[in-house]
């Protein structure tokens, strides 16, 4: 098994890597949690392929379970849903010495890590990632949230799990969409600061052989992220690179209503689209946005978007929560491997879109 350790001033947790884990995930939250009661906030479609197995090797371990299953997709993480989600949990009478299992993507981890940090003023919960953007990006580093109408991730706050259970071998009932989805942020930390990982990706022959090498892919990931959140916990600083994407990608996400594009296929356009800006603007290597274009074809996601409407992507970015007044923060890349946080009035970023 792989095991990292996420080192932090107040709470240190560690992540698990392992094909198979999840066979005998009961034993395993046993060696860390010794109550009885465990709460698990669900999609139906993964309640569907592996709820049962994961109750009964709970309940066989002696644990008393409660399944929290929520509609798939980004229209969970949201007010509605939450306030469904405090309820079941109640109605479990659930307190503040019991266990919650977010067994998810992104969209779980977020919306089950949110509602432990706030309900009864925080309840200790682990991350179960099923995809691969969540082994490798969102299960790691405490930031949780739900969305308003107005945009992704604005109301949220930092709150880290218990323990991170990552089993490769559930990305094998993952569809094709979602598996190329979660390549986009794993593209996105070779671009900001792996070039051999980004080189890797690049060399494989297609995703019979990425899944051969998914296990060293995950480790290589959380390692980076592991280290980005040690120095910067709070977002206040490095951490913010691992936006890369994202400023123009939860735009277009909110764009289309968070129906048309994944997170992923969003990231992915803003990967290519800023870069080339950059590029053109002679802050990035000639070639760059090429090659950013090249992986991101390879892995079936898009790179560019015809038709937007260019203000009201701008309206959308306004609302990012990297802004700072007049000011606001973007993620840009050198070269492949050498990302960096660059400064720039709200007005200025028009020349970015």
């Amino acid at each position: 098994m792989k095991e990292l350790l996420v080192n932090l001033p107040e709470k240190s947790y560690p992540i698990y890597i392992e094909k198979g884990l999840f066979d005998s995930i009961g034993e395993e939250i046993k060696k860390i949690y010794k109550g009885r009661k465990i709460a698990i906030i669900t999609d139906e479609n993964l309640d569907r392929i592996y709820g049962e197995k994961l109750s009964s090797n709970l309940e066989k371990n002696e644990f008393t379970v409660k399944k929290v299953v929520v509609k798939p997709g980004e229209k969970s993480k949201s007010i509605d849903v939450l306030l469904r989600v405090y309820d079941e949990l109640l109605d479990f009478s659930i307190t503040r010495g019991d266990l919650i299992i977010a067994f998810g993507g992104g969209v779980v981890g977020d919306l089950t890590g949110f509602a432990a940090s706030t309900l009864l003023r925080g309840i200790p919960f682990v991350q179960i990632p099923t995809s691969l953007l969540a082994q490798i990006d969102s299960s790691i580093g405490g930031k949780v949230a739900v969305d308003l109408p107005k945009g992704k991730n604005l109301v949220g706050s930092f709150y880290h799990p218990n323990a991170v259970f990552i089993d490769p071998e559930l990305l094998k009932t993952l569809d094709k969409r979602f598996l190329h989805d979660g390549m986009a942020e794993v593209v996105k930390y070779g671009a900001i600061r792996n070039k051999e990982l980004f080189d890797e990706l690049l060399s494989f022959k297609g995703d019979d052989e990425l899944l051969e090498n998914i296990e060293g892919i995950i480790y290589t990931c959380c390692d980076i992220k592991r280290q980005i959140v040690e120095k910067d916990e709070k977002d206040t600083g490095l951490r913010m690179i691992l936006n890369y994407g994202h400023t123009i990608g939860h735009a277009v996400e909110k764009y289309f209503n968070y129906e048309t594009y994944t997170h992923g296929e969003g990231v992915a356009v803003g990967m290519y689209t800023i870069t080339k800006r950059s590029e053109e603007l002679d802050i990035t290597e000639a070639g760059t946005a090429d090659l950013i274009k090249q992986v991101l074809v390879k892995y079936q996601l898009p790179f560019e978007i015809s038709g937007l409407d260019k203000s009201k992507i701008l309206q959308t970015v306004g609302l990012d929560k990297k802004n700072k007044g007049d000011n606001m923060s973007i993620i840009l890349i050198s070269k492949i491997g050498d990302g960096f946080i660059k400064d720039i009035s709200r007005s200025e970023m028009e020349q970015y879109i």
